[in-house]
């Protein structure tokens, strides 16, 4: 896959269908590569007649990792945060943001819909608020807006999530991660043993680097509250979130939507904080609808 120089650093990336075709870039979340976006997902937007990126953010898969720098504290972060003042951090999420929008200078794109799951959406935030000119539409998926006061991750689930293998070894990291998984994973919706295994396994051959995640978290601690921000954005925005997602609840995107004027909320029962297969369709036909508030085209006439 190619690879662009953007913003300083390196970005992995990979297009799907016509170039042709209006673009859509695919932001993904706290230590996901880009080989999270499901395939199916990406297949049903490129049918919908999209030009499909999707990239590794910084830190993660194939992408420039910050390993000389050590993860921070994030108690101390928080904290700091609080009291209204900055961490020094290696990075922060709006330098995730901006490399986004590098990205689709070096690839030649004035214009883009702009989707993003968990922390991806809270950058695809960031850019549609920041970088108004260059955003056709935004949809947030299973994201936030850093309000404090929303209800936070279940205890149970935060444990499952902060726990670390044995060792490093394949089999270790299989297991931890189809734990955590399940811990986040659509209810209504379980996935399949096998596949999880597969893809867990992939993901670890192309790269496994855990500390990536530590520091892309503390760079969603130190954002803090985005409703101040999130009122610039004028793009057409579509809100999707899981009514059953253990890690960011539902009540998050219910305040995203409220805090960016006209935008959508979709709800679906049973999803949890992932994208299960079932609802590729649903959720991409959703995507597809907030393009029609800019006379985009959303499907590819058979022939």
């Amino acid at each position: 896959m190619p690879q662009v120089t953007a913003n300083g650093v390196s970005l992995e990336y990979e297009c799907h269908g016509d170039p042709a075709h209006p673009p859509l870039l695919l932001i993904m979340g706290l230590g996901a590569q880009l080989t999270l976006w499901p395939g199916e997902f990406i297949a049903a937007l490129v049918a919908h007649g999209y030009h499909v990126i999707r990239y590794d953010n910084r830190d993660i898969g194939l992408s420039t990792k910050f390993s000389e720098h050590a993860a921070p504290n994030l108690r101390w972060v928080g904290l700091l945060r609080l009291i209204g003042l900055r961490a020094r951090l290696p990075y922060r999420l709006s330098d995730m943001a901006a490399d986004a929008v590098a990205l689709l200078d070096a690839l030649g794109i004035a214009k883009a819909h702009v989707v993003g799951a968990s922390m991806g959406g809270m950058i695809a935030q960031l850019v549609a608020s920041g970088w108004q000119e260059r955003v056709l539409s935004l949809t947030s998926i299973m994201s936030t807006t850093g309000n404090s006061r929303l209800p936070p991750v279940k205890p149970e689930v935060l444990a499952t999530l902060m726990d670390r293998p044995a060792n490093d070894t394949l089999e270790q990291v299989i297991l931890l991660r189809l734990r955590s998984l399940k811990a986040i994973s659509s209810p209504a919706y379980p996935a399949d043993q096998g596949r999880l295994r597969d893809l867990i396994a992939r993901e670890y051959a192309r790269s496994y680097h855990p500390s990536g995640a530590a520091r892309q978290l503390a760079a969603i601690v130190d954002d803090g509250d985005r409703r101040k921000r999130l009122r610039a954005i004028t793009a057409p925005t579509l809100v999707i979130h899981g009514e059953a997602d253990p890690l960011i609840p539902v009540e998050g995107g219910h305040d995203t939507a409220a805090s960016i004027a006209g935008a959508g909320l979709h709800t679906i029962a049973g999803m949890g904080h992932d994208l299960p297969v079932e609802l590729t369709q649903e959720i991409a036909d959703a995507i597809a609808g907030v393009a029609r508030d800019r006379g985009q085209a959303t499907s590819v006439p058979q022939t």
